[in-house]
């Protein structure tokens, strides 16, 4: 089949433009991740899809190309931290200090790095993890080990420069076949993307209005429990639990992230109990996230 159907769908404006069936959806996405097509075929496709907008079901054919690729690691009894791969800007990671405080219970915490991706020229995962020691309850996977095909049009996809549909399924990977997940979002409207595409993968799927679009909470947000078919919506604070917080606004190198890792402040460290206890209420180790940061302080 001809690459020029699926750019013809999506790049010859409004009264023209079609959305795909979830097999050209498919066939779409293992043809790009094979690099059987131009590399400029590629990204025209990837803007105009952008531009049309995508459907979910597109998302679902586009993932369910990616599951043909992804080696597997199952992790029992993990969480999978959804994180986008372009990066922190303005603030440091805090998985490294949440996963500390969970040692004790018994939970694993698993995270995907790469070489950074459009569209902000944050710092990576990639480079916290590779730059620290993790606590033995991080399981770190490069996705250029597991998921090679999706690594490789990394550069494609710099030279493009900016968000793609990739952006928006690539950060759930069910690498470790966690039971759990959460992934951060920036957009309410993305919300009901992220519930039909993922929720059925997970025994309990989550989202939060992360920093920076991770599933790290810093400052006042919103976190969506999907139960089935129900999504429940409730309100975290930090200033209720005590936590006097102040997230940066400005530029952070590598060097200055990882030090606030490596001796966090006091309020650091509590913001973190709190990211810990949103993960011990989402794997239904608590009932709550109030009693859940009562045990991590405890």
């Amino acid at each position: 089949m001809d690459f020029f159907k699926y750019i013809h769908a999506v790049g010859t404006g409004e009264k023209t433009n079609r959305d795909l069936s979830h097999a050209e959806a498919k066939d779409m996405m293992e043809r790009i991740l094979k690099q059987d097509v131009y590399p400029e075929q590629a990204a025209a496709f990837l803007l105009g899809w952008r531009l049309k907008p995508e459907t979910n079901e597109e998302f679902k054919g586009v993932v369910d190309a990616c599951d043909g690729f992804i080696k597997r690691t199952p992790i029992a009894n993990s969480i999978e931290l959804g994180y986008p791969f372009d990066g922190k800007v303005n603030n440091p990671f805090i998985f490294p200090l949440v996963a500390k405080a969970l040692k004790n219970f018994d939970l694993e915490l698993v995270v995907v790095g790469d070489d950074l991706a459009p569209a902000k020229p944050g710092i990576t995962l990639k480079e916290v993890a590779t730059s620290i020691e993790l606590e033995k309850n991080i399981h770190y996977f490069d996705r250029a080990d597991f998921f090679k095909e999706m690594h490789d049009i990394t550069p494609m996809r710099m030279r493009l420069g900016l968000r793609t549909g990739i952006n928006t399924i690539e950060k759930l990977t069910r690498v470790a076949s966690s039971e759990f997940a959460i992934t951060g979002i920036f957009h309410k409207p993305y919300l009901s993307k992220y519930v039909e595409v993922f929720s059925d993968k997970y025994k309990r799927f989550a989202l939060i209005q992360g920093n920076e679009g991770t599933p790290e909470l810093f400052s006042k947000g919103r976190l969506w429990l999907v139960n089935g078919g129900e999504v429940e919506e409730m309100i975290i604070d930090p200033e209720y639990y005590g936590i006097n917080y102040t997230k940066s606004w400005e530029k952070i190198t590598l060097e200055e992230s990882i030090e606030q890792v490596n001796n966090p402040s006091n309020e650091f460290l509590k913001l973190a109990r709190l990211n810990a206890a949103v993960y011990l209420f989402v794997t239904q180790k608590a009932k709550s996230i109030e009693e859940a940061y009562e045990k991590l302080n405890g």
